[in-house]
């Protein structure tokens, strides 16, 4: 198989009328069938999602956020209903990253870019500016007759009302794309009044811009040229995956129905293919698919509407354009029976299996991670006191944090030095071998500590964090120095 920047595979041998060429406007057609249909329902879906997920609540308790999804910049932690993350635990992060790329592989191994041609924000919001588009300038062919001529008041002013429209459909994403990061109804109402924060109308903005360029300029060639999975899909690319795909051993060779019912009638050979072109015209990136699997391709199926709409029309069975795996294409041209495509498969399982063992892992890591974290870093100024009584004094700053927040109080205690006393600077109390630590509402506490001890006592010292309510307790280790 040849690879192109563009194409992974370009058959030979079939005069195919030329794609959208280079510079040249994307302007699809306008298509109706079955999988336009579920591309309409998965853009209400994800739209829905989007926009109604910042508004669910979750009670966590008095003192908590009660948003459901929640990104806390200023407190640090992320709220995923009852689960909350923190810096600390970026790890997760990592894990859940690795986690999607093997369901986004084992999608295209799969059916190929189906998450692209359907799920893809960047496709959510194109499908929805050209919706806007087509109900105010016209369809493909009104639109390209519009490029040539000069404008008029009229269009003018359908030009601007599409412009407004974009900005207000950009500004409602840029909108909620911020109420994922406070409170939403109270920034909700901020927003739209004027007393919101400078950091949260230069969010709205920047997103704004971006959804409006994207989707209203970008499209196809952010899908083509700035979006890396194009590139990948060629190290996963799967001749077994469904993808849309162009039956040539049915549709060639090409020829108007007027020619092919008189070439069959004659006896020779004619394919179903009458090039009328309503493959490429519709497709959103500007590729025929006719070519052959291309880089390029969303898998989006609406070329499989157009074709099967003109076939229809023609009274020839459906198919000729189709999800279909590129090996029963390969049969097809020998001659052979296709066969049904392998969903299970060597690669699959490998695939689901890893993304199992993933999630599994995940999850442990969730439900065994530890509630408390300590950080203890001992001061280097001075290192030692000496105290009259010959005993030494070490200074340590300590960090407290419990993942439920909320306040309490947590108990500090030093281990592995005999006759050890442990007081808080700010405490007036007298020095003890434990100290009990307010937490405020964030589940939070930072202090200075000092440890008395013997000289003997020099070297390893252990600190330990203690939960009463629990019973939970976690270590940090640090060093009891000599002057």
């Amino acid at each position: 198989m040849t690879f192109h920047p563009t194409r992974l595979h370009r058959k030979p041998g079939i005069g195919a009328a030329p794609a959208i060429g280079p510079g040249e406007p994307v302007v699809p057609q306008s298509v109706s069938g079955r999988f336009r249909r579920l591309k309409w329902a998965a853009v209400g879906l994800c739209l829905a999602l989007y926009y109604a997920l910042p508004f669910l609540r979750y009670d966590r308790g008095p003192g908590q956020p009660d948003q459901a999804i929640l990104f806390d910049l200023a407190g640090l932690r992320f709220h995923l209903a009852g689960l909350e993350l923190r810096p600390q635990e970026l790890y997760l992060l990592t894990g859940l990253l690795v986690l999607a790329t093997l369901v986004l592989v084992l999608s295209n191994v799969v059916a190929g870019r189906i998450w692209c041609g359907f799920f893809c924000p960047q496709t959510v919001w194109t499908d929805l500016f050209l919706w806007v588009e087509r109900r105010l300038e016209g369809d493909r062919r009104e639109r390209l007759r519009q490029l040539y001529l000069p404008m008029t008041p009229a269009r003018a002013l359908r030009r601007i009302a599409k412009h407004a429209i974009w900005l207000g459909i950009a500004a409602g994403t840029g909108g909620a794309f911020a109420l994922y990061f406070a409170d939403a109804p109270t920034l909700l109402r901020e927003i739209l009044t004027g007393e919101a924060g400078t950091v949260a109308y230069g969010a709205v903005l920047s997103l704004t811009l971006t959804t409006y360029t994207l989707a209203g300029f970008a499209r196809e060639k952010m899908c083509t040229y700035m979006c890396p999975w194009p590139r990948l899909q060629g190290a996963v690319w799967d001749a077994e995956a469904f993808g849309v795909a162009y039956r040539d051993y049915r549709g060639e060779d090409r020829m108007s129905a007027k020619k092919a019912a008189a070439a069959r009638a004659s006896g020779l050979p004619a394919g179903d293919c009458v090039d009328c072109m309503a493959c490429v015209t519709v497709c959103p990136m500007g590729i025929d698919i006719r070519e052959g699997p291309n880089l390029a391709c969303i898998n989006c199926g609406l070329c499989v509407d157009a074709c099967d709409t003109t076939m229809q029309k023609l009274e020839r069975p459906r198919g000729l354009i189709d999800y279909e795996s590129w090996t029963n294409i390969e049969r097809g041209r020998r001659g052979e029976a296709c066969v049904p495509v392998r969903l299970v498969r060597a690669k699959t399982v490998a695939l689901a299996l890893a993304g199992l063992a993933m999630a599994a892992t995940l999850v442990t890591l969730v439900a065994t991670r530890a509630t408390l974290s300590l950080s203890v870093a001992h001061e280097r100024n001075p290192v030692a006191v000496e105290l009259s009584d010959g005993r030494l004094r070490n200074a340590y700053d300590v960090r407290v944090w419990h993942v439920a927040g909320g306040g309490g109080t947590v108990a500090l205690a030093v281990e592995g030095a005999d006759g050890a006393e442990l007081r808080s600077v700010s405490d007036v109390g007298e020095e003890a071998d434990s100290i009990a630590i307010l937490l405020d509402d964030k589940g939070r506490r930072r202090l200075r500590v000092t440890v008395t001890a013997d000289p003997s006592a020099a070297g390893a010292l252990t600190f330990r964090l203690t939960d009463p309510a629990s019973g939970e307790s976690v270590t940090a280790t640090d060093f009891f120095h000599l002057p």
